[in-house]
């Protein structure tokens, strides 16, 4: 089985001076490749010069983390490709239940290791934690981490269980189910777009799995700040985008309650006296009116496999959290 580590790379000398070596001598069993997104820094003669054993593979713009991954990936040739955010610490045997889990279960096509926030070794990591679900209305959260409440790693999660989404920080996908699903969505830029790749594997019955006896440590935001407002953008845009694109009917009623979640949560940041994270949050919706009708299209896919099954757990993880106050993944029950 052969395994490449894929690090997509931008102007991030810094960070892969930092993160490449843990990569490097705990991977022995992958073809380490660094994608670069047209960086303007040092950040390859860096590689070139101390990992000369990595392979380069030069995008010719920064499409982001979705178009920089769909070019580089065209030209590295492997049965998994794990994709691996810059800013990610690895540890000793990480490889060793993600490679067994993949030989051993031919139907699983996608897995994410523990994610734990490199800065508090004991939490859980904001960007997938110990794996992630969606509710009813597309609102993503995960086993460690429901909205801003992150749990600490007590054990609690050190298993192998079918998710719904896995992170984009640390993701493994089989090469033929990526080319399959066509890649991740351009149009996204970056952020969700490795929950609506997710959400279009389970549509199509791949089975998506955490392995939390494999783990990682993740910095998180270091590409983009976490309270920033271009974040919030493209969060509730592709939020919308990936919902519509991927649950089933009646998706117009499930769009119509969503966008009024996402007014009360504009209203929340004027609360909080966050009036850019509002504005964010109104171009995202306009953004998402504009391309409504290329997203309807890209439902059409959607409704040719005439999926049956629910894809949700909770019908609104908002009203469990804020009005309900489970703030806690083992107090959501059934």
């Amino acid at each position: 089985m052969k395994l490449a580590i894929v690090i997509l790379n931008w102007n991030g000398t810094k960070l892969l001076e930092q993160f490449l070596p843990s990569v490097v001598a705990l991977s022995k069993e992958a073809d380490i490749y660094v994608a670069d997104n047209a960086s303007t820094d040092d950040s390859i003669a860096f590689v070139n010069k101390n990992y000369p054993e990595i392979k380069i593979v030069r995008n010719a713009e920064n499409g982001g983390y979705a178009k920089g991954y769909n070019d580089a990936l065209k030209h590295i040739d492997a049965d998994i490709y794990c994709l691996l955010n810059s800013d990610i610490e690895v540890t000793e045997n990480w490889l060793t239940p993600i490679i067994d889990t993949f030989k051993t279960e031919p139907e699983t096509g996608i897995i994410q290791p523990k994610i734990l926030d490199y800065k508090n070794k004991n939490l859980f990591e904001y960007a997938g934690a110990a794996g992630g679900f969606i509710d009813k209305y597309g609102y993503p959260y995960c086993r460690g981490r429901i909205f801003n409440t992150i749990e600490a790693d007590e054990g609690q999660y050190n298993d192998t269980i079918e998710i719904f989404w896995a992170s984009g920080a640390c993701l493994f996908i089989r090469q033929d189910i990526f080319n399959a699903l066509e890649g991740f969505d351009d149009s996204f830029f970056a952020h969700m777009e490795e929950i609506d790749l997710c959400w279009r594997a389970k549509n199509r019955s791949y089975s998506i799995k955490y392995v939390g006896t494999s783990t990682v440590y993740h910095v998180g935001g270091a590409t983009l700040e976490t309270i920033s407002p271009k974040k919030t953008y493209l969060n509730f845009r592709n939020s919308l985008f990936t919902l519509t694109k991927n649950a089933t009917r009646p998706i117009f009623t499930k769009i119509f309650i969503r966008l009024i979640l996402d007014g009360i949560a504009g209203i929340k940041f004027v609360c909080e006296i966050k009036p850019n994270h509002t504005l964010a949050v109104i171009k995202a919706h306009f953004s998402f009116y504009y391309h409504l009708i290329k997203v309807l299209k890209q439902r059409k896919k959607l409704e040719q496999l005439k999926i049956k099954t629910k894809y949700y757990e909770r019908t609104s993880i908002v009203m469990d959290y804020f009005v309900n106050r489970k703030r806690y993944f083992k107090n959501l029950g059934k």
